[in-house]
This record gives C-alpha cells, structure tokens and sequence, in this order.
C-alpha cells in the first residue's frame, strides 16, 4: 500500500465522537460510562492505525470497530474475583477461598454492611464503643478464656502478639516448628519483623522439655511459643514435649507460653473419622496463656485471627499500636459473630458448610455421584479420597466417590471447565477428570452439571 492511499484510508476512521453518537456508542456509555467508553475507542482506533500504517489492515466499518470496542470494556470491567464451583474434594481450599460460610453468616453481613451499625458506638451510654465486643462475649463462652481478641487474619494475631510482648527479647521456639506455609509466609520472617528475637532450640526432628529449661536458664527470656506445623507431618525418628510440659516450665520461670494453633478448631476432628487435632479449649486448659488462630479454616467462618487466653495480657494487645493496624472491620466481625453463634447452639455441624462436608454420609455422596454420573456421558463412579485442606490435619484423608469422566487431554478439559460460568474447578487422578461431590455446594449443583454437560458435548465434537 502507498504512502497515499495508507493517509487516504485513515482519513476515513470514525472520530471519537462520530462513534459515540452510533447505537452501540450510547448503549456503551450508558453501561460503562463515558470516560471509560471514550478510552476503549482510541484504543481501538490505535490499534487500526498502527495495522493500517504497516500494511496489515483496512478501515473496518463502525460496526466491527465498536465490537472491539465493546471487547476492550468487557475486558476491563469483568471482576477477577468471582465464583467458583469447588469440585476438587478439597473442602478447605486456600486458593478458591478457604471456608464458604453459613446462611446465617451470610445474613448477619449482608444486614450490617446496608447501613449503618454499632460498629464503634455504646447504644445504652450513647458514645463511643468498642469493636472489640462484638465477638469476644461469645469466644469467652464457648473456649472459656477470660478474654478474646479478633484481628484481621492468623499471620496479623501473630505479629501482634510478638510485637506487644516480645520486642527486642528473646522467644523461644523449637526448631521443630520453623514453618513456612502458602504463599512463603515464614514463622523465622514474621518473628522479625515484630521485632522479637528468636531463639531456636533443639534440632529439627527433635526437640526435649530439657532445651526449654536450658534455654530459660541460660539467657532472660521473654516469652515461650509453640506453633502448628498445618501443612506437614513430622514423621520418624522424632521427639517433641507436650504442651502441658512446656507450660509448665515456662510458668515456673514466670513465662507466658502462646500456643499458635494455626487452623484452629473448637469440635473433636476424631468423631468424623480424622485423626485427633488439638481444639482451642485442650490448648487453654494444657495452661497456654494466649492461642492465637484463623476464622476461615477449621472454625469455619470469615478470614479472621481470633487471639484468647489471660485478660491481663489481652488487654495489653488491644493498646499497642499495631493493633489499630491489623484490626477486623465489621463485615468479618458480624460474620465471626454469627458463624460463633452456631458452636454456642450446637449447630456447627448441621450448619456450617465445612463441617457439613466433614460430616457428609459417604452413601450421600455415593448417591450423588451415581446421580451425577447418569448424566455425563462416558463417565462412571470410582472411590476416592477428600482433603481437609487450609493448613488443617496434614495428611488426612476422608473416603469419598467421585464421578470420573474418561477424556482425552485432561488438562485441557480442566481449562475448558474453568472457562464455564460459573467456572469449574475439578481434579486429574490416572488421566481421567475427577469430580468430587463431597465439596459442591448444593445450590451449586445444577450449574455443575450444566457445565460439565456442556463441556463433554462439546468435547466429543
């Protein structure tokens, strides 16, 4: 193309305003507004320009401009935090979000975050409150601390802790324990970052209650803490004291022990087939002076770090100016609130979606498996296995039956299913794509299979 005909050609493109004034044009900026409308068209129109000027292209016609148009803002507009259907069997699932919460957790966010709320406000004085009431009436009921503190994740509990009690001293913990869990959060990092001096004692399989009392001895120490491997079994030719004996030499020396119990449970993991995890109330009653855990993994509610043990020294965390920056805003405290609720009533089981899945009959599961299974085509039931998950009982595993759909290229068909909407995420075991019902929600079913449907047809073609 000549240098003529290339200028001749680009006088023809539409001008911005020429193609705001067009059906699409308006319809745009009535969906996406007009700022965001103008600068998805000189996108458009940059990209004809530099194609035309290297001979690639011609001037397409204003409809066809607009369709790219309307790309670029769908593009730009369409939300990367979304739904999802967590068909892995994988119940606590740190990437798709950890614990899906109640109804009534649900509701009881929903109604504080439409309006206004005593978030920070004392309806019987008529002044300013706390936000730091609203959960710890009901940590203190169920665990029997004496009191309780609610901030805005495990990692931020921790921090807290070291920061108010520890800074500048030495914090004795077993080498045992030196974890690093998801996205590289390592207990050594964060220990420094509060300004507390570690100290590592015994090896890293082994670990004796005659290292704490030879370290105590030695050197001042601060504070004692014990932590939760979550994601690993120590396994072997290993040794560790129990809490009770670590308490007890720490509280000899006049020591506060922290026991970071990670995930964080308030029911017997034993009664549904698990291997036993250590729930908050053994911790308390083996003498830890403050536990420190999640809300969305075990307990099953909103992302929370929930701290409970001694009112002296919870009353010294809420002072410290590291907790105004860490601190829960109202829609994890009404949601921590209501999930709370359910472990006061007795209800956690029949109503907190991970216990549910925890608890599920395998012969509900089988049941719909088959069910599921009778509508995609070529697929069959297998036995199976779930994960916890989250960080919670490393290695443990739940009998299931899973729906297994023989196809070809199984991680393409995993792309595929991610592309559904809702998106799909499910699991490859022997080239064969595995579904696991134990983790679908029940409103979510109908969606599933509508997707998965539409998947193997397409599949097959």
């Amino acid at each position: 193309m000549s240098e003529t005909n290339q200028r001749s050609d680009l006088r023809k493109l539409p001008s911005v305003n020429a193609l705001l004034q067009t059906p699409d044009g308006i319809d745009y900026v009535e969906d996406y507004g007009h700022d965001l409308t103008v600068a998805a068209i000189r996108q458009v129109l940059g990209n004809i320009r530099k194609k035309v000027g290297a001979e690639q292209g011609t001037i397409p016609l204003p409809e066809l401009i607009m369709q790219d148009v309307l790309a670029y803002l769908q593009l730009w507009t369409n939300p990367t935090l979304e739904p999802v259907i967590n068909a892995t069997g994988v119940i606590l699932h740190t990437n798709l979000g950890r614990a899906p919460l109640s109804t009534d957790t649900i509701n009881a966010v929903q109604k504080i975050v439409q309006g206004y709320s005593t978030l920070e406000y004392d309806l019987e004085e008529g002044e300013r409150g706390s936000r730091y009431l609203h959960a710890e009436n009901l940590l203190t009921r169920i665990t029997g601390a004496e009191a309780g503190l609610v901030v805005n994740n495990n990692a931020s509990a921790l921090l807290l802790i070291l920061s108010a009690l520890s800074y500048r001293r030495r914090t004795l913990i077993s080498r045992t324990q030196l974890i690093e869990i998801g996205g590289g959060f390592r207990i050594p990092d964060v220990m420094t970052q509060s300004g507390a001096v570690l100290e590592e004692i015994g090896t890293t399989n082994r670990v004796h209650i005659e290292d704490y009392q030879r370290a105590i001895e030695e050197e001042p120490v601060k504070l004692v803490m014990r932590v939760h491997r979550s994601n690993f079994k120590l396994m072997g030719f290993t040794a560790e004291p129990a809490l009770e004996e670590i308490t007890a030499v720490a509280h000899a020396a006049g020591l506060p022990v922290v026991d970071d119990l990670g995930s964080g449970c308030f029911l017997d993991t034993a009664d549904y087939g698990l291997a036993h995890e250590m729930t908050v109330m053994e911790s308390l009653a083996a003498g830890s002076d403050l536990v420190c855990f999640s809300g969305d993994k075990l307990l099953g509610g909103p992302q929370a770090g929930i701290i409970v043990g001694r009112k002296v020294l919870v009353d010294r965390l809420r002072k410290h100016p590291v907790a105004r920056a860490v601190r829960a805003d109202k829609m994890a405290l009404s949601g921590l609130a209501a999930t709370l609720m359910h472990y006061l009533k007795g209800e956690a089981e029949r109503k907190i979606p991970i216990w549910q899945m925890i608890s599920m009959n395998p012969d509900i599961i089988r049941s719909r498996a088959e069910q599921w299974a009778r509508m995609l085509r070529g697929s069959r039931v297998v036995e199976g296995e779930s994960a916890v998950g989250g960080g919670s009982l490393p290695g443990e595993m739940l009998p299931t039956y899973l729906v297994s759909i023989p196809v070809s290229q199984p991680d393409q068909f995993l792309k595929r299913l991610r592309q559904s909407r809702p998106p799909i995420i499910a699991r490859v075991e022997n080239d064969n794509v595995m579904v696991d019902p134990r983790s679908v929600l029940p409103q979510q079913e109908g969606a599933l299979l509508v997707g998965l449907q539409n998947a193997i047809s397409r599949w097959g073609n």
